[in-house]
């Protein structure tokens, strides 16, 4: 597996193509890039994308697929000892259910101009997170565990949102409806590179897993780790609460992979080496 790969190289044998390759918008593509000393480096749409060894064999780049991204041909550029190349892969289509909610505070829903220049200023801190890359950081582990224990999956990934009849961004992660106070645990080793208290999204943990994998916990109760701290998996980073724009005690989890927001539920339990 590596030298005379085919150009268009997706799914191939390992475990981790047969478990996380999922290429549809808000899912994640696996491209075999072949066999080499040094890992290749990789992007799509301008952003880093994650690059492992798979079993110890060839080189794979695990690319998320934003949400936006239409059904068709895509293609992410290869960097190596052999130059610059285009490496095509296909998108398939995935439908997503629609979700209505209904808030009782009206600013949730259309904010004033006050509440705008504090959710503008949020965004791009968060956004910034979210394209958090640390080159040379390969993630301990592709498999993530499940945040928090107990409770129910209350709303799944890529629902499209209807706030009180009005249409807003699709669900970018995973809600479990838990109890207040409930301990949210890292999925995976990583380091704390955002804390906040934001409109939307209440208090809020961001963790780098490494490569622009990165996971953020939302509407917490208290947050128990500060920017710069080493989590290891399992660590507890705060507790469930229903700060933010939340109907009731809940942990949101999003996963991003190269600044796209992805099905964290494709993680779990997906590679243990």
């Amino acid at each position: 597996m590596g030298v005379g790969l085919p150009v268009r190289a997706q799914a191939q044998q390992g475990f981790i193509s047969r478990k996380l390759n999922a290429p549809v918008p808000g899912g994640v593509a696996v491209l075999a890039l072949g066999d080499a000393d040094r890992a290749p480096e990789v992007s799509f749409l301008d952003r880093r994308v994650l690059v492992v060894r798979e079993e110890g064999k060839q080189w794979i780049a695990v690319v998320g697929i934003p949400l936006s991204v239409k059904p068709g041909e895509q293609q992410v550029v290869v960097s190596d000892a052999r130059g610059q190349r285009k490496l095509p892969f296909k998108v398939g289509a995935k439908e997503y259910v629609a979700q209505h909610i209904t808030l009782k505070n009206p600013r949730q829903v259309d904010p004033n101009p006050d509440d705008m220049k504090r959710i503008e200023r949020e965004m791009a801190e968060q956004s910034a997170a979210n394209r958090t890359y640390r080159a040379g950081v390969t993630p301990s582990n592709l498999l993530l565990d499940r945040p928090v224990n107990g409770g129910r999956l209350s709303s799944p990934f890529g629902l499209r949102r209807f706030f009180n009849g009005q249409e807003r961004n699709p669900h970018s992660g995973l809600d479990f409806a838990v109890p207040a106070g409930t301990p949210i645990k890292s999925p995976a080793a990583g380091v704390v590179v955002l804390v906040g208290d934001y409109f939307f999204n209440g208090k809020t943990v961001f963790v780098d897993h490494g490569q622009g994998f990165v996971s953020m916990f939302c509407h917490m109760s208290a947050i128990d780790v500060k920017v710069g701290d080493d989590v290891p998996r399992g660590a507890v980073v705060g507790k469930v609460g229903a700060t933010g724009r939340a109907t009731g005690p809940h942990l949101h989890w999003n996963v991003s992979l190269n600044d796209a927001r992805v099905d964290p539920a494709i993680f779990i339990g997906a590679f243990k080496p």
